[in-house]
């Protein structure tokens, strides 16, 4: 099984410091307000949370790993996500424009496999309920990026 998502976000900062935090692992995981993190360096964060899915009970542990980083330009990670009865990887790729205005994010993630209770979960709701949590992150991303900014 394989989802694919895109999308670009913009940020109104010089592109040296969004490239700089958002190819942090620990810096995106700190993030996650309602993540309990376990460990968090750049190269690697580890957290815990309730899973954001309807279908899945208990809590969820998430391994980010960052690879492929070419700062102020690129940077990859994947995402191992553990709960009980099921488990998924997504691969996310960040590249990084100047513009104007500040700085653009163009973004990607695959959700590459999923196991246990996931796979008989339709695709299509698979896919719209990663759509909330991938917003969901967006926003909490920008909240922690932006502190001063309006909701």
């Amino acid at each position: 099984m394989m989802i694919h998502f895109e999308g670009e976000v913009r940020f109104p900062l010089p592109l040296s410091e969004v490239a700089e935090k958002l190819s942090d692992a620990g810096y995106l995981a700190r993030s996650l307000t309602e993540a309990e993190i376990i460990s968090a360096t750049p190269e690697k964060a580890v957290w815990r949370m309730k899973p954001k899915l309807s279908f899945l009970t208990g809590t969820q542990t998430t391994e980010m790993t960052r690879s492929d980083h070419r700062p102020d330009e690129a940077v990859s990670f994947t995402l191992t996500t553990r709960s009980i009865g099921a488990s998924s990887t997504v691969v996310a790729h960040l590249r990084f424009a100047a513009d104007p205005q500040g700085t653009d994010v163009f973004w990607s993630a695959d959700i590459t496999e999923v196991s246990g209770l996931l796979k008989m979960v339709p695709s299509g709701l698979l896919e719209g309920a990663a759509r909330k949590i991938i917003e969901d992150v967006w926003e909490a991303v920008r909240r922690h990026l932006l502190p001063t900014s309006a909701p």
